[in-house]
C-alpha cells in the first residue's frame, strides 16, 4: 500500500533561481537556504513519485487541472534562463486513479484536449510555480516521477476534500510520495511590493506561519475570500489540497524560513509525517468523512431529503443513546461560514433523540423562514452541528446567565423564545435575553420569565 512519506512548502519566486537571479537572490538568502534544506530532505525521504500543486499551472473554473501528458517539461526561457531545462516521466496510473477518485466525491478534475486549445502553449508544459522548487530539489535527486496539477476556485473545504482524494489514490499504488505545495503569501507587504500594501498583507502571513506551525486546520479553512483578496496571496488553495492530503496521518509540522523583503512573503516549511492514526472525527475536516453519529445524521437527513423528497429511516448503527433517550434539538447548517438555517425544538416532540435530529435537520434545511430550501448543488457547500438540549431550569436573574455556558428561553403567556450558548457576535447576557425576547416578540416592558439551560454540541 502507498503512503505520503513528506509534505513541504515552497515557494516560487524565479529570483532564487541563479540563473535567473543573477546575484539578486542574495536578497532572499533565508528562502535561498531553506529551500536548499528542503531539496537535500527530500533526497533523504528517496520518493518514487512528486505530487507538485502550482496556482501558476493552466487554471479552470470549477475544474483542477492535472496534466496527463508522458512526459513533463518546461524552462524559464521567460526569465531570461532558457538554459534551464527540467524533464520528468509523469505518473500515469496515479493521476488516472486521483481523477477517478475525485469525480466519485463530485470533484471535476483532469487534463485538457490539446486539440481543444491549439493556441495555449503552456499547456502540458511546467510553469514557474512548478520549476523554482523543481530546480532544487532536481540537484539534490532525481529519482521520481512527477504529478503536476494547478488550483481552482473551489472553496477551501472543497479543495480540502480534493486532498483527500489524493491521499485515498496514493494508497491504491506501491508509491512512497511528497507533496509539494507551490505557494507564494501575500503580495502586499510593502508599499514598492508588486501589488503596493495592504496592511491585511502582514496579518495574512502570520496566521499563516502560525496556522502551519501549530496544525492548526480549521482557522486555516475559515479564512473567508474577502480577506485572502485583500491580502493578495498566491497559492493558498495548493497548501489547503496539501493539508487535506496528510487527512488521517499523524504530523510533525516545521518552518524553516519566512521573510518578505520585496513586498511578498515567502515561507519554506516541512510537514514530516509520522504515522497514520485512528481518525479523530471530532477534528475531521473533510466533508466526506462525517462519522460524528449526532453530526452524521443531520447531514444525511437533509440530503436524503432534498434528494429524494423522503423522510429517511433511523439507521441501524446509530448509537443507542439516540434511541433511548428524548430531548429537544437543534440542527444549525452554514455554507462557506454564513449561517444557512437554524430550527430546533425546546422540548422533545419525537419518540428519541435520532428522530428529533432527523425532523429538525430537514426543517433547518429547508423550512427556515429567513431562508429559501437547500437546493441539491448547495450540498456538498454545507456545514452542520447539532445541540442536544438538556433539561431546562427557571432562574430569577440575568445575573445567573453565562453565555458561552446556558442558553436562555423566554417566556410571557403563549409566546416563548429561546437562543443557544456560545454564538458568535453575542457577548453579553442582556445580548442574550434582548435577541430571545425579539424572537418571541415580547418586550422589555413585559412580564417574562427565563430558564437556561445547557446543550451537548456536536460539530464538524
Amino acid at each position: 500500500m502507498g503512503r505520503i512519506i513528506g509534505t513541504y512548502v515552497f515557494p516560487h519566486p524565479p529570483l532564487i533561481v541563479p540563473e535567473v537571479g543573477q546575484g539578486a537572490e542574495d536578497r532572499v538568502i533565508k528562502t535561498v537556504e531553506a529551500t536548499k534544506e528542503a531539496a537535500k530532505n527530500i533526497a533523504k525521504q528517496k520518493p518514487s513519485t512528486i505530487i507538485l500543486i502550482t496556482p501558476h499551472a493552466p487554471l479552470f473554473q470549477e475544474y483542477i487541472y492535472i496534466s496527463d501528458a508522458k512526459v513533463l517539461e518546461g524552462n524559464l526561457e521567460k526569465f531570461r534562463a532558457k538554459d534551464v531545462n527540467l524533464s520528468y516521466d509523469n505518473n500515469l496510473d496515479l493521476v488516472e486513479k486521483i481523477i477517478s477518485i475525485s469525480k466519485r466525491e463530485g470533484i471535476s478534475s483532469g487534463g485538457i484536449d490539446t486539440g481543444l486549445f491549439r493556441g495555449y502553449r503552456e499547456l502540458n508544459q511546467l510553469d514557474h510555480g512548478a520549476i523554482v522548487p523543481l530546480y532544487y530539489i532536481d540537484k539534490e535527486y532525481k529519482d521520481f516521477k512527477l504529478v503536476h496539477m494547478s488550483i481552482t476556485n473551489y472553496p477551501l473545504e472543497k479543495l480540502y476534500k480534493f486532498g483527500t482524494c489524493i491521499n485515498e489514490a496514493v494508497k491504491n499504488f506501491d508509491e512512497n510520495v511528497v507533496l509539494v505545495a507551490s505557494s507564494d503569501l501575500s503580495h502586499r507587504l510593502t508599499h514598492d511590493g508588486p501589488y503596493g500594501y495592504s496592511e491585511h498583507g502582514g496579518k495574512f502571513d502570520q496566521l499563516i506561519v502560525e496556522c502551519i506551525k501549530e496544525k492548526n486546520i480549521k482557522e486555516i479553512l475559515s479564512i473567508d475570500d474577502d480577506f485572502r483578496e485583500k491580502a493578495g496571496e498566491c497559492g493558498l488553495a495548493s497548501i489547503v489540497i496539501m493539508l487535506g492530503a496528510l487527512d488521517g496521518y499523524e504530523v510533525e509540522p516545521e518552518v524553516l524560513s519566512y521573510e518578505g523583503p520585496l513586498g511578498v512573503g515567502y515561507m519554506v516549511s516541512k510537514i514530516n509525517v509520522i504515522k497514520e492514526k485512528p481518525r479523530d472525527y471530532s477534528k475531521d475536516h473533510s466533508k466526506n468523512h462525517f462519522k460524528n453519529p449526532y453530526v452524521c445524521l443531520a447531514k444525511k437527513a437533509l440530503e436524503t431529503y432534498v434528494k429524494t423528497g423522503r423522510v429517511m429511516d433511523v439507521p441501524d448503527d446509530v448509537p443507542d443513546e439516540m434511541l433511548k433517550n428524548k430531548a429537544g434539538t437543534f440542527v444549525s447548517i452554514k455554507k462557506n461560514g454564513e449561517l444557512r438555517g437554524c430550527i430546533g425544538t425546546i422540548m422533545p416532540t419525537k419518540a428519541n433523540i435520532a428522530l428529533e435530529i432527523i425532523s429538525n435537520a430537514i426543517s433547518s434545511g429547508t423550512r427556515d423562514p429567513r431562508f429559501n430550501a437547500v437546493k441539491m448543488d448547495e450540498l456538498d457547500l454545507l456545514s452542520y452541528s447539532v445541540d442536544v438540549l438538556l433539561e431546562p431550569e427557571p432562574i430569577d436573574s440575568i445575573k445567573d446567565l453565562d453565555v458561552k455556558k446556558y442558553g436562555v428561553i423566554v417566556r410571557s403567556g403563549f409566546r416563548s423564545g429561546l437562543l443557544l450558548p456560545n454564538l458568535e457576535g453575542v457577548d453579553t447576557p442582556e445580548e442574550q435575553v434582548s435577541i430571545a425576547l425579539q424572537k418571541a416578540g415580547i418586550s422589555f416592558r413585559e412580564d417574562f420569565t427565563m430558564e437556561r439551560f445547557e446543550v451537548l454540541r456536536y460539530e464538524e
